[in-house]
C-alpha cells in the first residue's frame, strides 16, 4: 500500500495507515509465526521490503521508511534467532509491473511518464514482473539456504547494484 507524494504534501493519518499496512502487520506476523517456528525446531522466513528501503524513491518516504524498518528488523531478528535454527531474509523488488505501481503511478500528476522514468531507471530497461521473485523466495525457503540468514536480495534489473 502508498501513495505517491512529496512528504510535505502527507499528513500523519496518512502515515499511520502507511505504516500500519507496510510495517505493524508484518511485526505482528512475526510476533504469532516466529514462536510456533522456534517451538518446531526452526524455519525459514522471506520477508519482501523494496528497493525503496535501500536506496530511496522520490515520492515514497514513509512507504521507504516502512520497508527500510522492515529490513532492520527482519537483519535484527535474524541475529537474535540464529542459535535457534530460524533464518530471516529479505528480497527487495524493484519497480514492478503491478496494480499497485499503476495506482500509484496514477496517483501522480503525469502516469505514464512516471512509469517510463521508472523502466529507464532500470539498467534492463523494463518493470520487473511478478513472475520474477518466485525463484530467489523459493531458494532462500529451501536447504540450499540453511546457511543464509541477515541477507537483502535486490531483485531489480540491477537498479540497485553495489560495486
Amino acid at each position: 500500500f502508498d501513495r505517491f507524494m512529496p512528504f510535505l504534501k502527507t499528513e500523519p493519518k496518512l502515515w499511520d495507515q502507511l505504516i500500519a499496512v507496510n510495517l505493524t502487520g508484518a511485526l505482528n506476523m512475526h510476533h504469532v509465526v516466529l514462536p510456533k517456528m522456534i517451538a518446531a525446531g526452526g524455519g525459514k522466513v522471506i520477508n519482501v521490503a523494496s528497493d525503496a528501503a535501500r536506496v530511496g524513491s522520490s515520492g515514497e518516504s514513509v512507504y521507504a521508511a516502512c520497508k527500510a524498518g522492515l529490513v532492520g528488523f527482519s537483519k535484527t531478528v535474524a541475529r537474535e534467532l540464529a542459535t535457534k535454527n530460524v533464518c530471516l531474509n529479505v528480497v527487495c523488488p524493484g519497480p514492478t509491473d503491478t496494480a499497485l505501481l499503476k495506482g500509484v503511478a496514477e496517483s501522480a500528476p503525469n502516469p505514464e511518464k512516471l512509469l517510463e522514468a521508472f523502466r529507464n531507471a532500470v539498467p534492463m530497461k523494463r518493470l520487473a514482473q511478478p513472475e520474477d521473485y518466485p525463484g530467489v523466495i523459493a531458494l532462500l525457503a529451501s536447504d540450499d539456504a540453511n546457511f543464509i540468514t541477515g541477507q537483502v536480495i535486490s531483485v531489480s534489473g540491477g537498479l540497485t547494484m553495489a560495486g
